[in-house]
């Protein structure tokens, strides 16, 4: 079985290094000797850049000078090779969070759409865990795989990929006794019951989903289940800040809305969540 070891040390071929210019500009490559990345602004040559420590300076043949660093996961994220739309790295913090993703966890992730997600979750559960990704179309299975293994430089250890559509309520795939249940799909709400079966007692469904039609479906098909506890929904807002000196003011642009996120406990079996007390709002129920 392979082991994930940590990229320190000097850079090597093989590695993946961030150049970044004057202007914040980032570009990504993987060190191959002989090779040269090439530019607008000239050429770096890869060898200038193996056995360099991180955080070198570089300068290209016409001038330009870049830092040199190996790309945060949240870096390489949103760079990838795209089938699906990713999830982005503020959506990815906050289930890693709100899920309590942790080292050796079992958790079902369904769909894998590019492998950001899957990254981010395969970093978290660690080699001791186990993640099964669903995801039903082969060319987006294909970009994930590709994705994972890039970054993870191979296969990862906890890693299952099924080419295929999540298993019905009735299926018997062995899904059973898993810690949480990742869904980033179209229809969520199909598989609550499912999710309800894999998971075991105080385990936690994450959604995540695009529109307030589909945040309501979900939470109410929680609701109703019965088997889980009050849903929780949020939304992630990331405002970056631009400070020059005393000249401190928001950015122009902000990532906004990109989804929402639902969290709910599964019940012990048999258990019923008891009905809730609070006046619902006028026009809550036609």
């Amino acid at each position: 079985m392979p082991v994930i070891k940590p990229c320190r040390g000097p850079f090597q071929p093989g590695d993946q290094v961030q150049l970044t210019d004057e202007k914040g500009r980032k570009h990504r490559l993987v060190l191959t000797a002989g090779l040269a990345f090439h530019t607008h602004r000239g050429s770096v040559a890869h060898d200038d850049l193996i056995g360099k420590p991180e955080g070198s300076v570089v300068r290209a043949s016409g001038g330009a000078q870049y830092i040199a660093l190996r790309p945060l996961l949240a870096d390489y994220t949103v760079s990838m090779a795209r089938g699906a739309a990713v999830v982005y790295p503020k959506d990815a913090a906050q289930i890693i969070a709100m899920a309590d993703i942790f080292p050796g966890a079992r958790v079902i992730e369904a769909g894998a759409g590019s492998g950001a997600l899957s990254c981010w979750l395969l970093r978290a559960i660690g080699e001791s865990g186990t993640l099964r990704s669903y995801e039903r179309r082969a060319d987006f299975a294909q970009i994930a795989r590709k994705n994972v293994e890039a970054y993870f430089a191979g296969p990862h250890p906890a890693w299952e990929l099924v080419t295929g559509d999540l298993p019905g309520e009735e299926a018997d795939h062995g899904l059973v006794d898993f810690d949480r249940v990742v869904l980033d799909m179209l229809s969520p709400w199909e598989h609550v019951a499912g999710a309800a079966g894999w998971l075991m007692a105080g385990g936690l469904i994450c959604v995540y989903v695009a529109t307030t039609t589909q945040l309501s479906r979900v939470v109410e098909e929680l609701r109703g289940h019965g088997g889980f506890d009050e849903p929780a929904s949020s939304e992630t807002l990331v405002r970056g800040w631009h400070v020059e000196g005393l000249a401190v003011r928001p950015e122009h642009r902000m990532v906004g809305h990109t989804g929402f996120l639902v969290t709910a406990r599964r019940l012990a079996a048999g258990v019923v969540a008891p009905p809730r007390r609070r006046r619902p709002a006028k026009g809550a129920q036609e």
